[in-house]
C-alpha cells in the first residue's frame, strides 16, 4: 500500500510540472537555485588555479578525469611552465610525462602546445576574455570558455558539463542533450549575474546527491521542486548513504 501511494503521489507530482506556466517554471529554477545556494554555502570551482592561464590548462586536463586527480597533477606542472610563452616552447615528452596520469594524454599536450602556441601569437601571451576568441583557441569550447569567463574574468557563464546537463533534464529545465542548446534554454530561466554560481552549484549537486545511475532522492532538499523526483531511493537513510562528502573531492 505504502508503495502503490508513493508512485500514485509521484504520478501526480510528475504532471503537475507537465502544466508549469513558463513563469512558474521560472520561479520553480530561482527557488531551487536558491536551495542549492544554502546547501553548499562554500561551492566554487574545484580546480586550483592561480590565474587565466592556469585555470584553461587545468580544464582542458580535466576532460574525463576528476578536478582530484587534476589539482595532484598541476603544482609541478605550473612550477614548471610560469606562462604561455612557456607552455608555448615546452618539449613535447616532458609535458606528456607531467599530464599522463589525466588520461588521454597525448591529446591534451597537443591541445596545451597549440592553444599556448596561439595566445602568443594572436593575444600576446595573454588569455582573452570574450567568448569569440576563447572559442578559438584549440582545445576550447563553449563549457571551457564559459568556466574561463565566470571563474577567472568575473563575467557570466553557464558550464554545461555532463552533471550540469543530466540536472537541467531532471529539473524539468530543458529536453535538451546538445549542451549549446542546454546552456541557452537554462539561460532563459535565470538571470546572467546567477550563471557562474548556479553551475559551480548545479556542478557540486550533481556530484554530492545527484548522481548518474542512482541519485539521493530521500537526502535531496529539492524532491518537491523536482520532476524526476523518484529515480533513486526515496527512503532518507537508504538514500543519506549514497550522498558523498567535500572530502571524497579533496
Amino acid at each position: 500500500m505504502p508503495v502503490k501511494k508513493s508512485a500514485q503521489r509521484l504520478n501526480k507530482t510528475s504532471e503537475n510540472f507537465k502544466r508549469e506556466s513558463p513563469e512558474d517554471k521560472q520561479k520553480r529554477a530561482m527557488e531551487i537555485y536558491r536551495r542549492l545556494k544554502k546547501l553548499y554555502p562554500n561551492a566554487h570551482c574545484e580546480l586550483n588555479f592561480k590565474n587565466p592561464l592556469q585555470l584553461l590548462v587545468a580544464t582542458i586536463l580535466s576532460a574525463q578525469c576528476t578536478d582530484k586527480r587534476v589539482n595532484k597533477v598541476t603544482p609541478p606542472l605550473f612550477k614548471k611552465y610560469k606562462n604561455a610563452q612557456a607552455f608555448a616552447s615546452a618539449d613535447r615528452g616532458e609535458l606528456e610525462a607531467l599530464v599522463q596520469s589525466t588520461g588521454f594524454y597525448r591529446n591534451k599536450t597537443t591541445s596545451i602546445l597549440n592553444m599556448a602556441q596561439k595566445v602568443c601569437t594572436d593575444h600576446n601571451g595573454e588569455i582573452p576574455d570574450e567568448m569569440d576568441q576563447l572559442v578559438k583557441l584549440p582545445g576550447v569550447g563553449r563549457k571551457t570558455a564559459n568556466v574561463i569567463l565566470g571563474e577567472a574574468f568575473g563575467k557570466p557563464g553557464i558550464t554545461v558539463d555532463t552533471h550540469f546537463g543530466r540536472l537541467s533534464r531532471r529539473f524539468g529545465w530543458t529536453k535538451q542533450t546538445d549542451p549549446v542548446k542546454v546552456e541557452f534554454e537554462v539561460a532563459e530561466l535565470i538571470k546572467p549575474k546567477y550563471w557562474t554560481e548556479l553551475s559551480q552549484l548545479i556542478i557540486w549537486h550533481g556530484r554530492r546527491r545527484c548522481h548518474a545511475r542512482k541519485p539521493a532522492c530521500g537526502a535531496c532538499s529539492l524532491a518537491d521542486l523536482c520532476p524526476a523526483f523518484g529515480e533513486g531511493p526515496t527512503d532518507k537513510v537508504m538514500a543519506e548513504k549514497l550522498v558523498k562528502s567535500d572530502a571524497d573531492f579533496q
